[in-house]
């Protein structure tokens, strides 16, 4: 019934940028807060950045200053700037939106997107 779709990710040169497109799609009545966080291997996911949907964003210490998270609500569309990347960066980058349905419009739950694999590697 929703389906949030992850793009963008790749492999990038330490001090290089990629920009990370979430869309959602299928029978959504509102998109609350929308966010992405990432896992590293053997580590637990986090979350990186999150914005509400009146534009208000929160960042993880260790990307303030570095990326910018950003949503375009007529598009449903939630955008991740990833500038001056590390090799700490180095991980699967999951979209996550809280979201009610046309279904049950009355309640709204969180969706995560499939993940989309970011390598920071010279």
């Amino acid at each position: 019934q929703v389906q949030l779709v992850e793009s963008g990710g790749g492999l990038v040169q330490p001090g290089g940028s990629l920009r990370l497109s979430c869309a959602t799609s299928g029978s959504i009545f509102s998109i609350g807060s929308m966010g992405w966080y990432r896992q590293a291997p053997g580590k637990e996911r986090e979350l990186v950045a999150a914005i509400t949907r009146a534009g208000s964003a929160n960042y993880a210490d260790s990307v303030k200053g570095r990326f910018t998270i950003s949503r375009d609500n007529a598009k449903s569309t939630v955008y991740l700037q990833m500038n001056n990347l590390k090799p700490e960066d180095t991980a699967v980058y999951y979209c996550n939106a809280h979201i009610a349905t046309m279904y049950r419009s009355y309640e709204a739950v969180y969706y995560w997107g499939q993940g989309t694999q970011v390598t920071v590697s010279s």
